[in-house]
């Protein structure tokens, strides 16, 4: 690991903060939490420093953004020989749509932030269902990212930012908000809250839905 193997992403840099806003009034004080999509791993050593109670577990598909999480997941000043954070835990490649995933246990928080839309719309399924496997009781998946909503208007910012991801990649897009949530439902989860943030972006808090009578899922 080196501090040269750091990538760097301004809409991290942006959207972190008040990312760790919501998940400090979302989650208790400690926990174990899985982060899929860690990216160039700027979230998940912000949110292990904003939670600190919390062990977090970063995991991307791109096996070459491995080196770019650990690469931030240390104390600072960072150099080359710098100490991991003791509550991040080394990264795993991790693809969403796969199944078993190559992680162990329950987890009491599921983090996914800017996935849904550059990648394919199987991996939504794949998400809900493996928050459903990995989820503690009380657990909940947290999602954070650019959505279509049936009840606001959408930002042409995000008309452009959408048609410009499906030129890039047909399989690409935002998704629609009413159809996560019916994947979610589908997988035995719920919308439990929605949160707006910045730059037109929303942050979804998905719970276990209450059994129903007779319901051995």
């Amino acid at each position: 690991m080196s501090v040269s193997d750091r990538r760097f992403s301004p809409a991290a840099e942006r959207n972190r903060q008040p990312m760790a806003e919501v998940l400090r009034r979302v989650l208790p004080p400690r926990g174990r939490a899985l982060e899929i999509a860690s990216g160039s791993g700027q979230h998940v050593a912000w949110f292990a420093r904003a939670l600190p109670g919390w062990v977090w577990q970063p995991t991307d598909f791109d096996a070459g953004s491995l080196p770019s999480i650990a690469a931030w997941s240390v104390l600072e000043p960072a150099d080359d020989a710098a100490t991991p954070l003791s509550n991040v835990e080394p990264p795993l490649r991790l693809d969403a749509c796969a199944e078993p995933w190559p992680v162990a246990g329950e987890f009491d928080a599921l983090v996914c932030a800017n996935m849904l839309h550059i990648a394919p719309w199987a991996c939504c399924a794949g998400l809900m269902r493996g928050a459903q496997r990995h989820l503690a009781r009380d657990g909940v998946l947290v999602t954070y990212g650019p959505y279509l909503a049936d009840d606001i208007e959408t930002a042409p910012g995000n008309v452009a930012f959408d048609a410009d991801l499906r030129r890039r990649d047909p399989a690409w897009g935002i998704r629609r908000l009413e159809d996560v949530v019916a994947q979610a439902h589908d997988a035995g989860l719920r919308l439990r809250e929605r949160v707006s943030m910045p730059a037109n972006n929303l942050m979804l808090v998905f719970d276990r839905a209450p059994e129903r009578e007779g319901d051995t899922r």
